[in-house]
């Protein structure tokens, strides 16, 4: 395997460690280093994917020392697909940032990279102790982002997400130590042989263990009963900032999917904690269609659909059949660029009505209101999974998928909960006007980040057939887990 695969952790480690060293004054430079790795992520991340397309898993041993001993880097078609999202998703939120909503806090942009850093060393880690490590990178990073830009509220959010996620950072080192005391191993690969001959009293602690594993991702994936921190949490955010979170709950989600796939596929420890998942996701997707009806800010109704779509990934994941992993895995992409886009057209709704803000209630008229009435029309279109953007594309392949009365039930309730929330906010913002315009100049470059967003929508609905096939074949590559065992055990490199 080349060194290609540390890149997308080194590119932004070293960025941010350069941004720093450079002066706060000289800004220009600051956005500069901070594009230019997001820039570079891109082409790195599509590298990654050709590389894990051809089927192998690439292994990468840090100091040439072999598994399960040493630190490994693993690449399939998973973790590249997940990089190649971060890095799509990182750029036009930082390119929004920069236009000035980075001057709202002294280290916006070390964070942003440290915060990369954090995402894509999740995705690319072979061993759950770095798993660990860089869930605890991305989150200190986040702790900083979120408090970006002052203010009462943010900040009271912001310590709510502190605590509870230092309270899952602790319960995971907890489940750590009962994997390796009985096991002897941190290695996913290792442990996924090992937990097969695991009998009496050492399968009760895994047990345990994976049980506290299940309570620590589902705290990262925002899942009930530990999404509450996230709606105020995002709405209070910066645009940028939240935009960039989109990504995170998927983080939770994607530890889920790979230990599940990994080590509880089959043997004794097969689907143990999935019909727990599947009645706490169908939970999550009922208390967000209800949040997103009654929510006072459109940042909050947002914030509301980011956790529908945990639900419904969720949901459809803990299925445990590989035919429900492709649609569940195009259904991530599309709500998380959704979302995002969303998270940046709220900003821009804010900045046009003065005041008033993101309330959903009678304001001035807006600026640029026509173009913006037609961008909130579409992005309301794709996020509720109405004909004929990705949203209704994902929506039917899962509903095809996941053959479950109380699934398609809530499924289609929450989509018609969250349209008629956003029917709400748009007649609202759009209609309930008075007054003169007093909303400030959009600017062309949050606009022009927005519509990246924004249009990668119908990009997934054009390429929708392709696009299935391809996470169809990641889901068929997960599948098999002898696939990832015999790479990092047979010391590929």
């Amino acid at each position: 395997m080349t060194h290609w695969i540390i890149a997308p952790i080194l590119i932004p480690a070293l960025a941010g460690l350069l941004l720093l060293l450079e002066v706060r004054e000289r800004q220009r430079l600051r956005r500069f280093t901070g594009l230019l790795s997001c820039v570079a992520l891109v082409p790195v991340a599509l590298v990654l994917w050709q590389q894990a397309a051809q089927g192998d898993v690439g292994v990468y041993q840090l100091g040439n020392w072999q598994a399960p001993f040493g630190i490994v880097l693993v690449l399939d078609k998973l973790s590249a697909l997940m990089l190649l999202l971060t890095a799509l998703l990182a750029l036009p939120a930082l390119l929004y940032g920069c236009a000035g909503d980075d001057r709202r806090g002294a280290n916006f942009h070390a964070l942003f990279q440290f915060q990369l850093m954090g995402i894509n060393g999740a995705f690319l880690t072979g061993d759950l102790f770095n798993l660990f490590v860089f869930f605890e990178v991305l989150l200190i990073a986040s702790y900083g982002l979120a408090l970006h830009g002052r203010g009462p509220e943010r900040v009271k959010a912001g310590l709510h997400y502190v605590v509870l996620n230092l309270a899952g950072s602790a319960l995971f080192l907890i489940a750590l130590g009962l994997i390796y005391g009985t096991t002897g191993t941190l290695n996913m690969a290792d442990f996924a042989v090992k937990a097969q001959a695991l009998q009496g009293s050492e399968q009760i602690l895994v047990t345990v263990a994976v049980l506290l594993l299940w309570v620590v991702f589902g705290l990262k994936a925002a899942l009930f009963p530990l999404y509450f921190w996230l709606p105020a949490t995002y709405a209070n955010a910066t645009a940028p900032v939240a935009a960039l979170f989109a990504i995170m709950t998927k983080v939770g989600i994607y530890a889920i999917l790979r230990m599940q796939a990994l080590a509880f596929s089959d043997g004794p420890l097969a689907g143990l904690g999935a019909d727990l998942l599947w009645w706490l996701a169908l939970v999550t997707l009922a208390l967000a269609a209800i949040g997103a009806l009654s929510a006072s800010r459109l940042g909050g109704l947002v914030a509301y659909l980011v956790v529908m779509s945990v639900g419904t990934l969720v949901a459809a994941l803990s299925v445990g059949e590989p035919q429900t992993v492709g649609p569940a895995l195009y259904y991530l992409i599309h709500s998380t660029l959704i979302c995002a886009a969303l998270f940046l057209l709220c900003d821009l709704l804010r900045r046009s009505r003065g005041d008033s803000g993101d309330r959903l209630e009678s304001g001035p008229p807006l600026v640029h209101g026509k173009w913006l009435g037609a961008a909130f029309f579409a992005a309301a279109v794709a996020v509720v999974g109405l004909p004929p953007l990705s949203g209704f594309v994902g929506k039917v392949a899962l509903l095809q998928a996941v053959p479950s009365a109380p699934y398609w039930a809530l499924l289609l309730l929450g989509g018609l909960a969250g349209l008629m929330g956003l029917s709400r906010a748009g007649s609202t913002l759009f209609w309930r006007v008075h007054g003169e315009v007093v909303g400030k100049t959009l600017g062309k470059r949050r606009v022009f980040a927005m519509l990246a967003l924004l249009l990668m929508s119908p990009a997934l609905t054009l390429a929708a057939e392709p696009l299935l096939q391809l996470c169809a074949g990641v889901a068929d590559q997960l599948a098999d887990q002898t696939i990832y065992i015999r790479a990092v055990l047979g010391g590929a490199s």
